[in-house]
Protein backbone atom coordinates (compact mmCIF):
# COMPACT_ATOMS: atom_id res chain seq x y z
CA UNK A 1 0.00 0.00 0.00
CA UNK A 2 1.16 3.53 -0.85
CA UNK A 3 -0.11 6.03 1.68
CA UNK A 4 -0.41 9.71 0.67
CA UNK A 5 -3.00 10.92 3.16
CA UNK A 6 -0.70 12.28 5.82
CA UNK A 7 -2.55 15.60 6.14
CA UNK A 8 -5.42 13.59 7.62
CA UNK A 9 -3.21 11.46 9.86
CA UNK A 10 0.24 9.94 9.55
CA UNK A 11 -0.38 6.22 9.16
CA UNK A 12 3.27 5.19 9.33
CA UNK A 13 4.78 6.20 12.67
CA UNK A 14 8.30 5.76 14.00
CA UNK A 15 8.36 2.30 15.64
CA UNK A 16 9.22 3.82 19.02
CA UNK A 17 5.79 5.50 19.11
CA UNK A 18 3.93 2.19 19.29
CA UNK A 19 6.53 0.85 21.71
CA UNK A 20 6.02 3.84 24.02
CA UNK A 21 2.24 3.43 24.07
CA UNK A 22 2.56 -0.29 24.72
CA UNK A 23 5.07 0.25 27.51
CA UNK A 24 2.89 2.92 29.14
CA UNK A 25 0.05 0.40 29.37
CA UNK A 26 1.95 -2.86 29.87
CA UNK A 27 4.34 -1.58 32.54
CA UNK A 28 1.43 -0.94 34.93
CA UNK A 29 3.29 2.06 36.32
CA UNK A 30 1.27 4.87 34.71
CA UNK A 31 -1.72 6.01 36.75
CA UNK A 32 -3.77 9.21 36.71
CA UNK A 33 -1.64 12.40 36.82
CA UNK A 34 -2.35 14.87 39.65
CA UNK A 35 -4.89 12.47 41.13
CA UNK A 36 -2.85 10.99 43.97
CA UNK A 37 0.49 10.90 45.77
CA UNK A 38 1.23 7.24 45.07
CA UNK A 39 3.93 6.13 42.62
CA UNK A 40 1.70 5.43 39.57
CA UNK A 41 0.06 8.88 39.83
CA UNK A 42 3.41 10.62 40.26
CA UNK A 43 4.95 8.66 37.39
CA UNK A 44 2.06 9.69 35.13
CA UNK A 45 2.53 13.31 36.13
CA UNK A 46 6.24 13.14 35.31
CA UNK A 47 5.43 11.76 31.85
CA UNK A 48 2.90 14.52 31.16
CA UNK A 49 5.25 17.27 32.30
CA UNK A 50 8.04 15.88 30.12
CA UNK A 51 5.80 16.05 27.04
CA UNK A 52 4.80 19.61 27.95
CA UNK A 53 8.46 20.56 28.00
CA UNK A 54 9.12 19.00 24.59
CA UNK A 55 6.13 20.75 23.00
CA UNK A 56 7.29 24.07 24.48
CA UNK A 57 10.78 23.49 23.08
CA UNK A 58 9.40 22.58 19.64
CA UNK A 59 7.59 25.93 19.24
CA UNK A 60 9.83 28.03 21.52
CA UNK A 61 7.14 28.76 24.08
CA UNK A 62 8.65 30.58 27.04
CA UNK A 63 6.69 28.93 29.86
CA UNK A 64 6.13 25.18 29.89
CA UNK A 65 3.15 25.59 32.25
CA UNK A 66 1.32 27.35 29.40
CA UNK A 67 1.00 24.08 27.44
CA UNK A 68 -2.36 22.32 27.87
CA UNK A 69 -3.28 18.99 26.31
CA UNK A 70 -6.53 18.18 24.51
CA UNK A 71 -7.65 15.30 22.32
CA UNK A 72 -6.90 17.08 19.00
CA UNK A 73 -6.57 20.49 17.34
CA UNK A 74 -10.32 20.82 16.81
CA UNK A 75 -11.03 20.57 20.53
CA UNK A 76 -8.10 22.90 21.23
CA UNK A 77 -9.40 25.54 18.82
CA UNK A 78 -12.95 25.32 20.17
CA UNK A 79 -11.78 25.70 23.75
CA UNK A 80 -9.44 28.57 22.94
CA UNK A 81 -11.67 30.60 20.62
CA UNK A 82 -14.75 30.28 22.80
CA UNK A 83 -12.79 31.21 25.90
CA UNK A 84 -11.32 34.35 24.28
CA UNK A 85 -14.02 36.06 22.25
CA UNK A 86 -17.31 37.73 23.15
CA UNK A 87 -20.20 39.29 21.23
CA UNK A 88 -18.49 42.71 21.37
CA UNK A 89 -15.32 41.57 19.58
CA UNK A 90 -14.31 41.53 15.93
CA UNK A 91 -11.94 38.89 14.53
CA UNK A 92 -10.00 38.68 11.28
CA UNK A 93 -9.57 35.23 9.73
CA UNK A 94 -8.99 33.86 6.22
CA UNK A 95 -10.61 31.92 3.41
CA UNK A 96 -7.84 29.36 3.91
CA UNK A 97 -9.25 27.97 7.15
CA UNK A 98 -10.31 24.47 8.09
CA UNK A 99 -13.76 23.96 9.60
CA UNK A 100 -12.09 23.47 12.98
CA UNK A 101 -11.54 27.25 12.88
CA UNK A 102 -14.50 28.31 10.75
CA UNK A 103 -17.30 26.58 12.60
CA UNK A 104 -16.39 27.85 16.08
CA UNK A 105 -16.03 31.35 14.62
CA UNK A 106 -19.36 31.08 12.80
CA UNK A 107 -20.96 30.01 16.07
CA UNK A 108 -19.48 33.05 17.80
CA UNK A 109 -20.63 35.23 14.90
CA UNK A 110 -24.21 34.07 15.45
CA UNK A 111 -23.83 35.26 19.03
CA UNK A 112 -22.84 38.75 17.87
CA UNK A 113 -19.09 38.65 17.20
CA UNK A 114 -18.00 40.33 13.96
CA UNK A 115 -16.03 38.23 11.48
CA UNK A 116 -13.89 39.51 8.60
CA UNK A 117 -12.05 37.43 5.97
CA UNK A 118 -8.75 37.83 4.16
CA UNK A 119 -9.23 36.49 0.64
CA UNK A 120 -6.86 34.30 -1.43
CA UNK A 121 -4.89 35.03 -4.57
CA UNK A 122 -4.80 32.79 -7.66
CA UNK A 123 -2.46 30.31 -5.95
CA UNK A 124 -4.48 30.18 -2.76
CA UNK A 125 -2.08 32.40 -0.82
CA UNK A 126 -3.62 34.55 1.91
CA UNK A 127 -3.87 38.22 0.90
CA UNK A 128 -2.00 39.71 3.84
CA UNK A 129 -2.07 43.07 2.09
CA UNK A 130 -5.75 43.27 3.09
CA UNK A 131 -5.06 43.25 6.83
CA UNK A 132 -5.12 47.02 7.29
CA UNK A 133 -8.43 47.39 5.41
CA UNK A 134 -10.20 44.92 7.72
CA UNK A 135 -9.23 46.65 10.98
CA UNK A 136 -12.06 47.84 13.19
CA UNK A 137 -12.02 49.63 16.52
CA UNK A 138 -13.12 46.41 18.22
CA UNK A 139 -10.85 44.01 16.29
CA UNK A 140 -9.30 41.77 18.92
CA UNK A 141 -7.36 39.11 17.03
CA UNK A 142 -6.20 37.49 13.83
CA UNK A 143 -7.00 33.77 13.72
CA UNK A 144 -4.99 32.13 10.97
CA UNK A 145 -3.93 28.81 9.51
CA UNK A 146 -0.15 28.37 9.26
CA UNK A 147 -0.37 25.83 6.44
CA UNK A 148 -3.32 24.97 4.22
CA UNK A 149 -4.45 21.35 4.34
CA UNK A 150 -5.67 21.70 0.73
CA UNK A 151 -2.98 23.63 -1.16
CA UNK A 152 -0.04 23.38 1.24
CA UNK A 153 0.49 27.14 1.02
CA UNK A 154 2.28 28.55 4.07
CA UNK A 155 1.40 31.91 5.58
CA UNK A 156 4.13 34.35 6.61
CA UNK A 157 3.48 34.40 10.35
CA UNK A 158 6.30 36.86 11.02
CA UNK A 159 4.47 39.40 8.88
CA UNK A 160 1.15 38.70 10.57
CA UNK A 161 2.79 38.84 13.99
CA UNK A 162 4.33 42.24 13.24
CA UNK A 163 0.92 43.54 12.15
CA UNK A 164 -0.73 42.24 15.31
CA UNK A 165 1.98 43.76 17.47
CA UNK A 166 1.58 47.13 15.75
CA UNK A 167 -2.17 47.26 16.43
CA UNK A 168 -2.19 45.43 19.77
CA UNK A 169 -4.07 42.41 18.41
CA UNK A 170 -3.81 38.77 19.41
CA UNK A 171 -2.32 36.30 16.96
CA UNK A 172 -4.00 32.88 17.19
CA UNK A 173 -2.46 30.15 15.00
CA UNK A 174 -3.82 26.82 13.80
CA UNK A 175 -0.65 24.73 13.42
CA UNK A 176 -2.37 21.38 12.84
CA UNK A 177 -0.60 20.91 9.50
CA UNK A 178 2.71 22.65 10.14
CA UNK A 179 3.85 21.54 13.60
CA UNK A 180 6.70 19.09 13.13
CA UNK A 181 7.44 19.87 9.47
CA UNK A 182 7.87 23.66 9.50
CA UNK A 183 9.97 25.55 12.07
CA UNK A 184 7.78 27.53 14.49
CA UNK A 185 9.09 30.14 16.91
CA UNK A 186 6.28 31.67 18.96
CA UNK A 187 8.52 34.47 20.21
CA UNK A 188 9.97 35.47 16.85
CA UNK A 189 6.58 35.17 15.14
CA UNK A 190 4.87 36.98 18.03
CA UNK A 191 2.23 34.26 18.40
CA UNK A 192 -0.04 34.63 21.43
CA UNK A 193 -1.68 31.21 21.22
CA UNK A 194 -1.13 28.14 19.08
CA UNK A 195 -3.21 24.98 18.64
CA UNK A 196 -1.68 21.70 17.48
CA UNK A 197 -2.59 18.09 16.96
CA UNK A 198 -0.42 15.07 17.72
CA UNK A 199 -1.50 12.56 15.09
CA UNK A 200 -0.27 14.30 11.95
CA UNK A 201 3.33 15.48 11.54
CA UNK A 202 4.22 15.02 15.21
CA UNK A 203 3.80 11.26 14.58
CA UNK A 204 1.83 10.74 17.79
CA UNK A 205 -1.30 8.65 18.30
CA UNK A 206 -4.77 9.91 17.49
CA UNK A 207 -6.44 11.53 20.50
CA UNK A 208 -3.56 13.88 21.29
CA UNK A 209 -3.21 17.62 20.75
CA UNK A 210 -3.21 20.85 22.67
CA UNK A 211 -2.99 24.60 23.23
CA UNK A 212 0.17 26.62 23.78
CA UNK A 213 -0.11 30.15 25.19
CA UNK A 214 2.65 32.70 24.97
CA UNK A 215 0.80 35.64 26.49
CA UNK A 216 0.22 35.58 30.27
CA UNK A 217 -2.25 38.49 30.11
CA UNK A 218 -4.97 36.67 28.17
CA UNK A 219 -8.37 37.03 29.81
CA UNK A 220 -9.96 33.60 29.41
CA UNK A 221 -13.41 32.41 30.39
CA UNK A 222 -14.22 28.79 31.19
CA UNK A 223 -16.19 26.97 28.48
CA UNK A 224 -15.63 23.37 29.60
CA UNK A 225 -15.25 22.21 33.17
CA UNK A 226 -14.95 19.14 35.35
CA UNK A 227 -12.53 17.39 37.66
CA UNK A 228 -9.15 19.06 37.88
CA UNK A 229 -7.29 17.20 40.62
CA UNK A 230 -7.03 20.42 42.63
CA UNK A 231 -9.33 23.14 44.07
CA UNK A 232 -12.03 20.50 44.25
CA UNK A 233 -14.28 22.59 46.52
CA UNK A 234 -14.40 25.51 44.10
CA UNK A 235 -17.50 25.86 41.93
CA UNK A 236 -15.39 26.86 38.92
CA UNK A 237 -12.37 25.40 37.16
CA UNK A 238 -9.01 26.71 38.37
CA UNK A 239 -7.95 29.61 36.16
CA UNK A 240 -4.30 28.64 36.17
CA UNK A 241 -2.69 26.96 33.20
CA UNK A 242 -2.25 24.21 32.25
CA UNK A 243 -5.23 22.79 34.16
CA UNK A 244 -7.58 25.47 32.86
CA UNK A 245 -7.99 23.57 29.58
CA UNK A 246 -7.57 20.07 31.06
CA UNK A 247 -10.75 18.97 32.86
CA UNK A 248 -10.91 15.23 33.38
CA UNK A 249 -8.29 12.55 32.84
CA UNK A 250 -5.60 13.13 30.24
CA UNK A 251 -4.73 10.57 27.56
CA UNK A 252 -1.42 9.74 29.25
CA UNK A 253 -0.84 6.59 27.21
CA UNK A 254 -1.32 8.60 24.03
CA UNK A 255 0.96 11.33 25.32
CA UNK A 256 3.66 8.71 25.90
CA UNK A 257 3.44 7.95 22.18
CA UNK A 258 3.46 11.64 21.34
CA UNK A 259 6.64 12.07 23.35
CA UNK A 260 8.29 9.35 21.27
CA UNK A 261 7.15 11.14 18.10
CA UNK A 262 8.64 14.40 19.37
CA UNK A 263 11.90 12.60 20.14
CA UNK A 264 11.98 11.29 16.57
CA UNK A 265 11.49 14.81 15.20
CA UNK A 266 14.21 16.18 17.46
CA UNK A 267 16.64 13.50 16.28
CA UNK A 268 15.93 14.29 12.61
CA UNK A 269 15.39 18.06 13.14
CA UNK A 270 12.38 19.93 11.77
CA UNK A 271 14.60 21.65 9.22
CA UNK A 272 15.89 18.34 7.88
CA UNK A 273 12.37 16.89 7.64
CA UNK A 274 11.15 20.02 5.86
CA UNK A 275 13.98 19.85 3.31
CA UNK A 276 13.32 16.17 2.63
CA UNK A 277 9.62 16.83 2.08
CA UNK A 278 10.37 19.75 -0.22
CA UNK A 279 12.36 17.42 -2.47
CA UNK A 280 9.58 14.81 -2.58
CA UNK A 281 6.90 17.43 -3.24
CA UNK A 282 8.90 19.06 -6.03
CA UNK A 283 9.53 15.67 -7.66
CA UNK A 284 5.79 14.96 -7.61
CA UNK A 285 4.87 18.43 -8.89
CA UNK A 286 7.32 18.38 -11.78
CA UNK A 287 5.88 15.10 -13.05
CA UNK A 288 2.14 15.55 -12.51
CA UNK A 289 2.12 19.06 -13.98
CA UNK A 290 3.50 17.53 -17.19
CA UNK A 291 0.50 15.18 -17.48
CA UNK A 292 -2.16 16.54 -19.83
CA UNK A 293 -5.68 16.97 -18.36
CA UNK A 294 -4.39 17.28 -14.80
CA UNK A 295 -5.04 20.55 -13.02
CA UNK A 296 -3.03 21.32 -9.89
CA UNK A 297 -4.38 23.85 -7.39
CA UNK A 298 -2.40 26.31 -5.29
CA UNK A 299 0.95 25.37 -6.79
CA UNK A 300 3.31 27.00 -9.24
CA UNK A 301 6.36 25.08 -10.42
CA UNK A 302 8.54 28.18 -10.61
CA UNK A 303 7.55 29.21 -7.09
CA UNK A 304 8.11 25.68 -5.80
CA UNK A 305 11.65 25.69 -7.20
CA UNK A 306 12.60 29.22 -6.18
CA UNK A 307 10.88 29.40 -2.78
CA UNK A 308 10.25 25.86 -1.51
CA UNK A 309 10.04 27.15 2.07
CA UNK A 310 6.70 28.82 1.21
CA UNK A 311 4.96 25.51 0.62
CA UNK A 312 4.24 22.36 2.57
CA UNK A 313 4.14 18.76 1.35
CA UNK A 314 0.57 18.89 0.04
CA UNK A 315 -0.58 18.81 -3.59
CA UNK A 316 -4.25 18.84 -4.63
CA UNK A 317 -5.37 18.16 -8.17
CA UNK A 318 -8.14 17.02 -10.49
CA UNK A 319 -8.07 14.94 -13.64
CA UNK A 320 -10.42 16.04 -16.43
CA UNK A 321 -13.18 13.53 -17.02
CA UNK A 322 -13.03 12.16 -13.49
CA UNK A 323 -14.78 13.13 -10.30
CA UNK A 324 -12.39 13.46 -7.38
CA UNK A 325 -14.20 10.62 -5.60
CA UNK A 326 -13.97 8.25 -8.56
CA UNK A 327 -10.31 9.04 -9.10
CA UNK A 328 -9.47 8.41 -5.45
CA UNK A 329 -11.43 5.14 -5.49
CA UNK A 330 -9.67 3.83 -8.60
CA UNK A 331 -6.27 4.85 -7.27
CA UNK A 332 -6.91 2.70 -4.21
CA UNK A 333 -8.76 -0.21 -5.81
CA UNK A 334 -6.44 -0.66 -8.79
CA UNK A 335 -3.12 0.77 -7.57
CA UNK A 336 -3.29 0.45 -3.77
CA UNK A 337 -2.72 4.22 -3.46
CA UNK A 338 -4.37 6.05 -0.55
CA UNK A 339 -5.33 9.70 -1.14
CA UNK A 340 -8.08 12.02 0.05
CA UNK A 341 -10.89 13.30 -2.17
CA UNK A 342 -13.69 15.79 -1.62
CA UNK A 343 -13.85 19.08 0.28
CA UNK A 344 -11.17 18.44 2.95
CA UNK A 345 -13.24 20.39 5.53
CA UNK A 346 -12.11 23.65 3.89
CA UNK A 347 -15.20 25.00 2.08
CA UNK A 348 -13.95 28.52 1.36
CA UNK A 349 -10.87 27.21 -0.44
CA UNK A 350 -13.13 25.26 -2.78
CA UNK A 351 -15.35 28.27 -3.37
CA UNK A 352 -12.22 30.23 -4.30
CA UNK A 353 -11.04 27.61 -6.81
CA UNK A 354 -14.60 26.83 -8.00
CA UNK A 355 -14.32 23.17 -7.02
CA UNK A 356 -17.32 22.98 -4.71
CA UNK A 357 -19.01 20.37 -6.95
CA UNK A 358 -15.94 18.46 -8.02
CA UNK A 359 -13.81 18.53 -4.87
CA UNK A 360 -10.10 17.81 -5.19
CA UNK A 361 -7.81 14.81 -4.89
CA UNK A 362 -5.11 15.50 -2.32
CA UNK A 363 -1.68 13.91 -2.09
CA UNK A 364 0.06 14.71 1.20
CA UNK A 365 3.49 13.36 2.06
CA UNK A 366 5.39 12.44 5.21
CA UNK A 367 9.05 11.69 5.80
CA UNK A 368 8.19 7.99 5.48
CA UNK A 369 7.21 8.42 1.82
CA UNK A 370 9.92 7.72 -0.74
CA UNK A 371 10.77 9.00 -4.20
CA UNK A 372 10.02 5.52 -5.53
CA UNK A 373 6.49 5.76 -4.12
CA UNK A 374 6.06 9.18 -5.72
CA UNK A 375 7.06 7.73 -9.10
CA UNK A 376 4.50 4.93 -8.68
CA UNK A 377 1.77 7.49 -7.95
CA UNK A 378 2.72 9.55 -11.01
CA UNK A 379 2.71 6.44 -13.22
CA UNK A 380 -0.79 5.59 -12.00
CA UNK A 381 -2.07 9.09 -12.77
CA UNK A 382 -0.43 8.98 -16.19
CA UNK A 383 -2.20 5.73 -17.03
CA UNK A 384 -5.56 7.00 -15.80
CA UNK A 385 -5.15 10.21 -17.80
CA UNK A 386 -5.12 8.11 -20.98
CA UNK A 387 -8.31 6.18 -20.13
CA UNK A 388 -10.96 8.88 -20.69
Amino acid sequence: MYYFDNSATTLIKPPQVAAAVYHAIQSQTIGNPARGSHAPALQALRHVEQVRLKIAQLVNAQDVSQVSFTSNATVALNLLLKSLFTSTDAVITTENEHNSVLRPLYQLEKEGMQLDFLTLDRLGRVRLDQLESLLKENTKAVVINHMSNVTGQLTDLKKVGAFCQKYNLLLIVDAAQSAGVVPIDMVEMQIDALCFTGHKSLYGPQGTGGIVLNNPTLNLKTVFSGGSGSHSYDKEMPHQMPGFFEPGTLNVHGLAGLEAGLDFIEEQSVESIQKELQEITLLFLEQVMAISRIQVYGNDLKQAKENPENHGAVVSLNLAGWSSGDLADVLYEEYDICVRSGAHCAPLVHKHFETVKTGMVRFSFSSFNTKEEVNIAVKALSELALER
